[in-house]
């Protein structure tokens, strides 16, 4: 929390392993390890620099620790994961951590976060059916030539 909610990245190494392995990236310019988790907090906080994290629920053994949170904030600064420039609406958005514990400190995260109710407090979805189905149609062309080439 003092990462993602204070902006103190001074605090990762007593937090994060080195060699922390995110299972899920929120892009492919993420950088790997520790580093990728910071990245992924000051892009955050770049976009919702009031934002705050409210822990829902915790559970925790010797190997594994899980937590579902509640993130409010508004949206002042550009998303740039998805390209997205301030819009100044605030958005309450929840989400879900696991991660495994190794030396003491977190050595591997899964997470996932309620991204598309975050774009339609942002008023920016879902999309309209047509581009959907237009996307889709372009997406099966796509595999279908990678089929071939790869097949």
């Amino acid at each position: 929390m003092e990462i993602w909610n204070d902006g103190n990245y001074d605090v990762a190494p007593e937090l994060l392993a080195e060699d922390l392995v995110d299972h899920t990236r929120m892009s492919d310019d993420q950088p790997h390890g520790r580093e990728g988790d910071l990245w992924a907090a000051r892009m955050i906080r770049a976009a919702f620099p009031d934002m705050k994290f409210e822990l829902v629920a915790v559970l925790a053994d010797d190997e594994y620790v899980a937590g579902r949170w509640t993130m409010t904030g508004t949206q002042t600064g550009e998303f740039a994961p998805m390209g997205v420039p301030p819009t100044g609406r605030p958005v309450t958005m929840g989400g879900q951590e696991i991660f495994k514990v190794r030396d003491g400190k977190l050595a591997e995260v899964w997470h996932v976060e309620e991204v598309g109710s975050m774009l339609e407090q942002l008023r920016l979805g879902p999309p309209p059916r047509g581009l959907i189905r237009m996307m889709a149609k372009r997406s099966a062309k796509q595999y279908k030539r990678e089929q071939r080439k790869n097949g």
